[in-house]
């Protein structure tokens, strides 16, 4: 009887250990940006920054929120911007 117990808890420990490793595996490969894909954001418009544009400036020219703007240009660094460099103006994130 003391047997049938043992076993029993055995297999409960076993699977709760494989349970926690699993969830782990998963949170790890989603902080590493690893497993499900992300979608990336649709350009519908572009702008060519010119001489003294700024971030700000261009989402006010073209009525964005600095959300949506920068939704639909996420890897932009607004402090680096060079004559010439496209823009995301339109799109989906």
């Amino acid at each position: 009887m003391a047997k049938s117990s043992t076993k029993t808890a055995f297999l409960l420990n076993l699977v709760l250990m494989v349970s926690v490793l699993l969830a782990f595996s998963l949170v790890e490969s989603r902080l590493f940006g690893i497993g499900f894909p992300k979608s990336s954001p649709t350009c519908f418009s572009v702008y060519g920054v010119q001489s003294g544009d700024t971030c700000f400036a261009v989402e006010q020219s073209f009525n964005l929120t600095t959300e949506a703007f920068n939704a639909i240009n996420p890897n932009l660094e607004c402090k680096k911007l060079f004559v010439g460099q496209w823009l995301c103006v339109s799109g989906s994130a």
